[in-house]
């Protein structure tokens, strides 16, 4: 599908969680453009900034912020982007004729109201603009949520539709790609008297089979006849592409600790020859002050890991920490 660039998550506490992270209901708000269900009343009047940069100058972020408006609910607003950095153009000889720039970005609404108890709904509407120099492309997305939270017996879960939509204006006219739309699934659990919670999220639930052959594999390739045969795929690797596990430790109030297994990313990127720490990931969060910093570090590939940072504040609380201080003065 087209649009890849919306399941980069570029929040550190989300990279540090394997990417997919919908089981928790807290005060982070990087968490509501995950799953609109998990937008709440916590968040409220935050502010929240993450960026990624990968390879070659290619960087990705998130700016969102959330309110609270009585019995409407909860909502917020929040821009992602990819930039793929700046390209050399030439002529058909190489002569070079200048420069030309690459992005994607996605401007997005979001809603959310408490059900009762335990459940909560909630929605994010996205406006999406490619720019690739010569060609351009318009579409519409949306994310459909629901969510389950029971603070007594530290039970989280939440289920959402992702990236469903479509193409306005394609690259090509007449050419319509689909959007990379997919539901996926979460649950976690905590411990009264243990500082940490377990988490399992389920990634591409709308479909079983989600295993990929590398036919260019050469276990794969018989070396006497040179025929390509592919490897059975059993059950219990179908079902482990799609999950990521992962664990959080409280260390203190002020500070956690995350880490995370991506089963489907170890199984699809790992090099047999040196499997290393492919499809771990990890991170930290720390309060200083009002600000909330965080740091994720995923790994991908031997080539190298990517290295996200976020950064959220209260805007009501540092607002009114600064009117009473001049106050004071």
């Amino acid at each position: 599908g087209t649009y890849s660039f919306l399941n980069v998550q570029p929040a550190a506490r989300v990279a540090a969680m394997g990417g997919t992270f919908i089981s928790i209901k807290d005060n982070d708000l990087n968490l509501a453009l995950q799953n609109p269900a998990l937008l709440n009343p916590s968040m409220s009047k935050f502010i929240a900034f993450s960026g990624v940069s990968l390879f070659d100058g290619i960087k990705f972020g998130d700016v969102a912020f959330a309110k609270e408006f009585g019995k409407l609910g909860m909502f917020d607003v929040y821009m992602h982007y990819g930039n793929y950095g700046t390209f050399k153009e030439t002529d058909v000889t190489g002569e070079i004729l200048g420069n030309f720039k690459a992005a994607d970005y996605a401007f997005g609404f979001g809603w959310s109201k408490q059900l009762n108890r335990y459940f909560s709904t909630g929605a994010n509407l996205k406006g999406i603009y490619s720019d690739y120099y010569i060609e351009s492309s318009v579409g519409l997305a949306a994310d459909i949520g629901l969510a389950f939270h029971d603070s007594v017996r530290f039970w989280t879960a939440s289920i959402v539709a992702k990236n469903a939509g479509r193409q306005i204006k394609p690259y090509t006219e007449g050419l319509y790609e689909p959007l990379p739309a997919e539901v996926q699934a979460g649950v976690s659990k905590g411990f009264a008297h243990m500082p940490f919670r377990l988490h399992v999220n389920f990634r591409h639930c709308e479909k079983w089979n989600i295993t990929y052959v590398d036919s260019a594999d050469d276990a794969n390739v018989d070396l006497v006849t040179g025929e390509t045969t592919f490897k059975k795929i059993g059950f219990f690797k179908k079902l482990t592409r799609h999950m990521v596990l992962g664990t959080e430790f409280s260390i203190t109030k002020h500070f956690l600790i995350s880490a995370s297994y991506n089963l489907q990313r170890r199984g699809e990127l790992v090099v047999d020859s040196r499997k290393g720490v492919i499809g771990l990931s990890f991170g930290f969060g720390v309060k200083v002050n009002k600000f909330i910093i965080s740091y994720g570090r995923s790994t991908y590939h031997l080539a190298g890991a990517s290295n996200s940072f976020s950064v959220a504040v209260n805007l009501g609380q540092l607002i009114t920490k600064k009117t009473v201080r001049e106050a004071a003065d």
